[in-house]
């Protein structure tokens, strides 16, 4: 079952988040069992305020993407750029439409 983790952030710093996610991207390409999509969405009505949607195939890819310690790494450094600590949303995928 697909699973995919919501990250929930603020930070006055996204640029330099963006240049992590980056650095992660190229870190990470081609590497079996990690993220399949993200999405990074960002609140209008909160300008500070970023959403980020990551899918995995299954969850137990998602917990082990989670604990390498790469992944470790690169999310306490993007932790130090937010203005508030992160929270996390874990879910199963139960449906999905494109349209």
């Amino acid at each position: 079952m697909k699973f995919v983790q919501i990250v929930d952030f603020e930070t006055d710093r996204i640029e330099e988040m963006r240049t992590l996610s980056e650095e992660m991207e190229k870190k990470f390409a081609g590497r079996s069992g990690g993220p399949t999509h993200r999405l990074v969405l960002h609140d209008r009505n909160n300008p500070g305020r970023y959403l980020v949607v990551i899918e995995f195939n299954s969850y137990e890819e998602a917990m082990r993407n989670s604990n390498d310690p790469e992944t470790t790494k690169i999310a306490e450094q993007m932790a130090a750029l937010c203005t508030r600590p992160p929270s996390f949303t874990d879910c199963d995928v139960v449906g999905m439409t494109e349209f």
